[in-house]
């Protein structure tokens, strides 16, 4: 059984910063991608960025040069830190890893999401 556990979400004002976190737990063998995703309201589920188990990083234009994407893969953890937040940026952030266990095949598991509003 996998569970991500994503923590962080909390409403902050516009040009503000965050740090979202998630940790990924359960018999994991390896973990590939994990990435961040957001879904505002009445809105698709969007990419946010996304790294691979070697640090290259991706990331939606609407992010490049105020989030980064960093993570931990000693704690299978990924993190999110957001700064020059703006109100377009609430919504609901999942984050998602694609891994293996050691019992079944590579698949992509999601978090249950944290919210992220900006507003003053």
């Amino acid at each position: 059984q996998v569970q991500l556990v994503e923590s962080g979400g909390v409403l902050v004002q516009p040009g503000g910063s965050l740090r979202l976190s998630c940790a990924a737990s359960g018999s994991i063998f390896i973990i590939y991608t994990m990435g961040w995703y957001r879904q505002a309201p009445g809105k698709q589920r969007e990419l946010v960025a996304h790294i691979t188990n070697g640090g290259s990083t991706n990331y939606a234009d609407s992010v490049k040069g105020r989030f980064t994407i960093s993570r931990d893969n000693a704690q299978n953890t990924v993190y999110l830190q957001m700064n020059s937040l703006k109100p377009e940026d609430t919504a609901v952030y999942y984050c998602n890893a694609d891994l293996l266990t050691i019992a079944t095949m590579r698949t992509v598991y999601w978090g249950q999401g944290t919210q992220v509003s900006v507003a003053s």
